[in-house]
């Protein structure tokens, strides 16, 4: 009998990997003549001629696979910190204003609060694992308590006038917020629980929106105490003011860099609103949205790469991210109602994220 010799086709098959883009794989196999057929001399009429063979007397040994040519992409940081954070912000999507979530890229909506009243201006703790916002479910404007996925949601002041726009101390210990208990808008702190609440600024005009800067030992905040809103610091026991912005517009809003060396703002100094960013001294001030729409509520991704933000370019308000000069702005919700006042969330402890999430 005689045999042809058969060859085994190359394979090449072609593998796509996930955001990491296309890592090409070749398996070979060899090819192996076939020995003849031995047949037996000695008729044996219980077995068929077809079964006769005698064994390869080698074993046929695949050759190893050639390993992939192409070096493999890391996972880049933007793609890491996208599963590591999250976005809060307010929205009346669901007919009033409730705190929602979302991954920075606007995938993974989840509502937070679902209450019949005004909840809004959400704020991150800086274990990320509570929230503070304000909500005027009790018949005025409180500062309010949750934790990150929304159970166990408590109030913190309790006072006849507004209370809104709390922020937190870099170690959880603390919360500014501004109240108009006075008669007129001013920075307050109380500890995290809501007991000793006490009155930092003391102006006859508006001090407004603190923020605490990473360090923990200045707030930043708005004040018309000179005419006009201005960016304005001080220490967090209420003393050594100091002016950042001088400007006949108006400067609102401030937000610190994680670093600490930057600070973004609303100004309106362009004859829009637009969000600036500037050093923690005041220098170099920049507009990075330059936007005919309003462009307002800047907040920094944890890294300091990225500053989400407001605006009503697209029609409505929805929430933007761009990178921290401003190139690539991009909107991340999509919806008829107003989407508002993000606020970026520290890295996220690993008891809060979905087993999605930690892969």
């Amino acid at each position: 009998m005689q045999l042809e010799n058969k060859c085994i086709l190359h394979v090449r098959s072609t593998v796509f990997l996930s955001l990491v883009g296309a890592i090409i794989g070749v398996s070979v196999y060899g090819c192996k003549k076939e020995e003849p057929v031995t047949e037996d001399t000695a008729p044996t009429e219980s077995v068929e001629p077809s079964r006769e063979y005698t064994p390869p007397k080698e074993p046929i040994v695949q050759e190893p696979q050639k390993e992939d040519t192409l070096p493999k992409k890391s996972v880049s940081l933007e793609d890491k910190l996208y599963k590591q954070t999250k976005i809060a912000f307010d929205s009346s999507r669901d007919g009033n204003p409730e705190i929602y979530v979302m991954n920075p890229d606007g995938s993974g909506l989840k509502r937070l609060t679902n209450n019949s009243a005004r909840n809004y201006l959400p704020s991150w703790s800086a274990d990320a694992k509570k929230i503070a916002f304000t909500s005027n479910r009790d018949g005025n404007l409180e500062i309010y308590v949750m934790n990150a996925d929304g159970s166990e949601q408590k109030r913190l002041t309790n006072n006849p006038a507004y209370d809104q726009w709390p922020s937190w101390s870099p170690d959880g210990s603390r919360i500014a917020f501004q109240s108009y208990r006075d008669g007129n808008w001013e920075i307050y702190v109380m500890n995290a629980d809501g007991t000793e609440q006490k009155r930092l600024t003391n102006n006859p005009t508006s001090d407004w929106k603190p923020y605490w800067s990473p360090d923990g030992k200045k707030i930043a905040f708005g004040s018309k105490r000179d005419g006009n809103w201005e960016i304005y610091v001080m220490n967090v026991v209420g003393s050594e003011y100091k002016r950042l912005t001088n400007n006949p517009a108006d400067d609102a809003v401030p937000s610190w860099s994680p670093d600490g060396k930057k600070i973004a703002f609303n100004s309106h100094r362009d004859g829009n609103w637009d969000v600036y960013v500037m050093n923690v001294d005041g220098s170099e001030q920049k507009n990075l949205t330059n936007n005919p729409a309003y462009d307002v509520n800047p907040s920094w991704s944890p890294d300091g790469k990225k500053i989400a933000f407001t605006s009503n370019r697209d029609g409505n308000n929805e929430i933007y991210v761009m990178n921290a000069d401003g190139s690539q702005q991009k909107r991340v919700t999509n919806n008829p109602a107003m989407d508002i006042v993000p606020s970026w969330s520290p890295f996220l402890p690993l008891e809060n994220k979905t087993m999605e999430d930690k892969k």
